[in-house]
């Protein structure tokens, strides 16, 4: 029987190549459509949005953080995909009463450049996989970006959150020749006189998880009136799957808005 490791270097086995798969991050879902796993796909959850019309015909199964497992154990699923931040630990133990858990740990473009090529194998459909992960990291290495700007990453709001570091979307920033001005790990929660303190030049604002809009702009620009505020993708800088594709034209577009 093959034995896989996941990204926690934990051992799964599986008898033969997976047929009933649920998938519990959005952004692992995209990816395993877009390998082409239109049929063994079925469960997903309600923040799986992508690809739309997968979204609108796949069963959902509950939240990230809030797994229906009593119907994702009547589906009789062969393979869970997971993540260890996007995903509540117990529930994630819940699952592997079920069958074989697959867990990811990313907290940069290596890793999960990594996932995309070991989801592959695990899977059957490794040349797929390994031509994805080609492309995005063709994608990258020809961003040609102007230096980076001092930066503010606002994932929250009511109380104020920002990414901080160790986490994908602060390598994303940092992708995008951006540096990020707060330091703690994780997602720490701010507050005005931190925010003034730490004197981003540039602040973006994330459309998730709290969909930050125009208004929230002006909010902004009351504490920092020198700073730029902008709007931007979050699932651009947070999904760390087949999306990837997308991130370099975005990085190169966003690089010359603030350097205007």
């Amino acid at each position: 029987m093959p034995i896989f490791h996941d990204q926690l270097n934990r051992e799964i086995s599986l008898a033969s190549v997976p047929k009933r798969i649920i998938s519990v991050v959005p952004s692992q879902t995209e990816l395993l459509f877009y390998l082409g796993l239109n049929e063994e796909i079925i469960g997903i959850t309600k923040f799986c949005i992508h690809p739309q019309d997968k979204f609108k015909s796949t069963i959902k199964i509950g939240g990230t953080k809030q797994l229906d497992i009593a119907k994702i154990k009547s589906l009789q699923p062969d393979l869970i995909i997971a993540n260890k931040e996007e995903n509540e630990r117990s529930q994630v133990e819940g699952l592997m009463d079920i069958c074989p858990v697959w867990i990811s740990d990313i907290s940069n473009l290596a890793g999960s450049l990594n996932m995309i090529e070991r989801v592959g194998v695990l899977v059957g459909k490794a040349a797929e996989a390994k031509i994805l992960k080609d492309d995005i990291e063709q994608g990258f290495n020809k961003l040609t970006l102007k230096p980076c700007l001092s930066t503010a990453y606002f994932i929250w709001r009511k109380p104020y959150m920002v990414a901080g570091q160790n986490t994908f979307i602060d390598d994303m920033l940092q992708k995008c020749s951006l540096m990020n001005v707060f330091k703690a790990d994780r997602y720490p929660e701010i507050n005005v006189d931190m925010l003034i303190s730490a004197d981003p030049k540039v602040v973006l604002l994330s459309s998730e998880p709290y969909p930050f809009k125009e208004k929230h702009i002006e909010e902004l620009k009351a504490i920092l009136p020198d700073a730029i505020i902008k709007l931007v993708d979050g699932e651009i800088f947070s999904w760390y799957g087949s999306r990837l594709l997308h991130a370099p034209a975005y990085f190169e577009w966003l690089n010359k808005e603030l350097n205007n």
